[in-house]
């Protein structure tokens, strides 16, 4: 071995390494917080600032209204569909197919368990907590399930952002990272405020699952890079075309 390969070797175990503090200490911050967000909202303390927020998105004079023109409500409904079950669904489908015609198979299917077990963990802890639904407003979107946390804000941001991380795990390439982030956190954030303004979550059940999914799409994406560092996974390449042989 060489002594720029050692060198480059050291650099990048280094550089792992510093991820990985990071990536725990972000872990631990983000667990405390949902820890505590959850206390706030199940202990009742939280309602009259929830309450506060949610009216805050109706007319004032008729609370059963969503604030604005009706073209505003209707921009919410199609906000909140971006979160729905299908649609997460069908996108997830579409960037697998990407990955695998660009040669990145095993990204591919890191991607596919990374959201099929993110939308699991969804799923759990929404069962585990019983916390009514707003009460105030008529509901804009039929609802299924308990409130705490919002299942659309975090499934969204399991599905959105993990999407955007492990495409950024295949590419060199600044401003195409940067954009893809900027897109899922754009959806992640319209769609975790379309659930308060149609009247169907809490503003910290929204909070809540945010954190919640934006933790295991971190977490996936420092996973996906530790594979990536040992070979497992195949490495980033600004180049979109398959692999030449």
């Amino acid at each position: 071995m060489t002594a720029d390969s050692q060198s480059s070797d050291r650099t990048a175990r280094r550089s792992w390494t510093y991820g990985f503090f990071v990536w725990a200490i972000l872990l631990c911050a983000g667990i405390w917080g949902f820890t505590e967000i959850a206390e706030y909202a199940m202990g009742g303390d939280s309602h009259a600032i929830d309450r506060k927020i949610l009216l805050s998105m109706r007319s004032s004079a008729d609370a059963s209204d969503p604030a604005g023109p009706e073209w505003l409500e209707e921009l919410g409904r199609d906000f909140t569909a971006l979160g729905g079950t299908g649609v997460l669904t069908l996108v997830t489908f579409a960037v697998t197919g990407y990955l695998v015609l660009i040669g990145k198979k095993r990204v591919a299917g890191f991607l596919i368990l990374s959201v099929v077990l993110g939308l699991v963990m969804s799923s759990l802890l929404k069962g585990g907590f019983d916390r009514p639904r707003p009460d105030l407003v008529p509901h804009g979107s039929h609802t299924y399930t308990s409130s705490f946390p919002s299942g659309h804000s975090m499934m969204a941001a399991v599905c959105y952002l993990t999407l955007a991380s492990l495409l950024c795990a295949v590419h060199t390439e600044r401003r195409i990272k940067m954009y893809l982030l900027s897109i899922a956190f754009l959806l992640t954030i319209l769609i975790g405020v379309s659930r308060v303004y149609l009247g169907v979550h809490w503003p910290t059940d929204v909070v809540a699952g945010w954190l919640a999914g934006a933790l295991w799409a971190f977490t996936a994406w420092r996973i996906a890079r530790w594979f990536q560092s040992r070979r497992q996974l195949e490495p980033p390449s600004s180049s979109d075309g398959p692999p030449s042989e």
